[in-house]
């Protein structure tokens, strides 16, 4: 029942952002929906209401090309061909585009320009380490290209990231040209609480539109998605049921009738919802069927709260464990993350750190000795290839890091991106045997090995065949 209050109220609209092409089955499916599955629907989610429909960056590039044999390129045209109205949004990892490292200039204005040209409204950017310094180029693109771009604000707790800290960086993110800004809660660690302080604290500060994202893993972001909208946050991000919960989001139907019956009002129509639900529950049993869909990317883990660890991560380092016959080692692992992460100075647990502080934890635990092996991205972090570290690195730990570096290897202080070389002149001559656009050169561009295979099987016919050898004996 509504009550009398709610009731009176004057109703606020919160804007939802819809992930279950995106987001939602990145979390849940490994991102291997094609666009087959999406065509069909996307004609009612155009009608259905949304703030936005994020449908593209985030890992859809690289699945696209490594695993669908799709033109990611094709896939945005003809998503925006089919939602006319919609706004289509995408996640972009700052100077490492759609990658996992850090790419040159030219580059990404280019990513950033044909992404907008081929359908993107909203560019989502964010940094894994929160240094602006490496979001300037892609604000800088966005703008130029006539696209809104949204800058996220890396979520996560130590003694660094406070309040105050987060505002700070809003303000910052504010003034060199956010359109809007977005808390971005990888982990699904923002508790209600948190949410309602740092949105509060925003809000107060900036006048920009605030999104929230966050994921359920812990079994709590219904909650925190409500009070971020009771503290004023305009955009909250959530998924439909098909592919909701788990490490995914909050769902959408459930989120805006809870909404609604306190007063808010999310301007979805559910009954244009429903037939893009019965499509994509067949979807999501027939990846059931096929063994895609682990049943554990819908179990809540509340150890994320405990070790601050996303729930990807939780799943991904007990496979290498089992992989090596230590799913003993599971809790010293975990255990290890937050003092590892604590040693690199509290880099937040996004990609790519999150994938490189857990396997510095589990190279700790598995060695016997700390940093005895050390992955060469966790050198090129503390050498600052990545950009500047939230606090300071242990002195020790970054001794014992470095004593295997390269000779020769030394700190830098500027943005990483300063020496990089522009890379698109190079890189148009080493494809043009197999390019057609300036859209290919960029494929290639991101994902070299990748996208040179993708061109090359739809160029030539023969790309993938062996070559076959017969030696021939001649008697006389």
């Amino acid at each position: 029942m509504t009550s009398d209050v709610a009731a009176k109220a004057p109703a606020r609209h919160v804007g939802v952002c819809e992930t279950i092409l995106r987001d939602g089955q990145q979390s849940q499916i490994a991102t291997r929906m094609p666009l087959s599955d999406m065509l069909p629907v996307l004609s009612d989610m155009d009608r259905a209401g949304y703030h936005a429909l994020e449908v593209w960056g985030g890992a859809t590039f690289d699945s696209c090309l490594r695993f669908l044999n799709e033109d990611p390129w094709e896939r945005l045209r003809a998503i925006r061909e089919a939602a006319p109205n919609s706004r289509l949004q995408m996640l972009l990892r700052g100077q490492n585009l759609l990658g996992y490292r850090n790419y040159a200039d030219d580059v990404v204005r280019a990513v950033v320009a044909k992404s907008v040209e081929n359908g993107i409204d909203v560019v989502r950017v964010f940094d894994a380490l929160n240094d602006v310094r490496n979001l300037r180029t892609s604000i800088e693109a966005c703008h130029e290209a006539g696209g809104e771009c949204q800058c996220a604000l890396c979520y996560t707790t130590s003694p660094v990231h406070t309040v105050p800290y987060f505002v700070g960086l809003a303000r910052e993110l504010a003034k060199m040209g956010a359109s809007s800004l977005c808390i971005k809660d990888m982990a699904g660690t923002l508790t209600p609480a948190a949410a309602f302080e740092l949105v509060s604290g925003i809000k107060a500060e900036c006048d920009l539109p605030l999104e929230v994202h966050t994921h359920a893993t812990a079994g709590i972001a219904e909650m925190t998605l409500l009070k971020a909208v009771e503290a004023g946050a305009d955009v909250i991000d959530t998924c439909l049921s098909p592919l909701s919960g788990g490490t995914s989001q909050p769902t959408t139907e459930s989120m805006a009738i809870a909404l609604g019956e306190l007063g808010y009002d999310c301007g979805l129509d559910l009954d244009a919802l429903a037939p893009v639900v019965e499509s994509l529950d067949g979807v999501r049993n027939r990846f059931r069927a096929e063994g895609k869909l682990n049943p554990k990317v819908k179990d809540t883990n509340p150890k994320a709260l405990v070790y601050q660890v996303p729930g990807g991560m939780l799943s991904n380092l007990l496979s290498q464990l089992t992989e090596q016959g230590l799913e003993s080692r599971y809790e010293d692992v975990l255990a290890e993350v937050p003092r590892v992460r604590a040693d690199l100075g509290y880099p937040p647990l996004v990609t790519p750190l999150s994938q490189m502080v857990g396997t510095q934890a589990l190279m700790n635990v598995i060695s016997g000795e700390r940093y005895k092996l050390v992955p060469t991205e966790i050198r090129d972090y503390v050498l600052g290839r990545y950009g500047a570290a939230p606090a300071a690195i242990d002195p020790d730990v970054a001794a014992k890091v470095l004593a295997g570096a390269p000779e020769g290897a030394e700190k830098i202080t500027c943005r990483p991106a300063d020496l990089i070389e522009p890379a698109l002149p190079r890189l148009r001559e080493e494809i043009s045997q197999y390019a057609r656009s300036e859209e290919d050169v960029l494929s290639y561009a991101l994902f070299p090995k990748q996208a040179h295979d993708f061109l090359g099987r739809r160029e030539d016919p023969f790309y993938d065949v062996p070559v076959q050898t017969v030696d021939v004996t001649i008697s006389v």
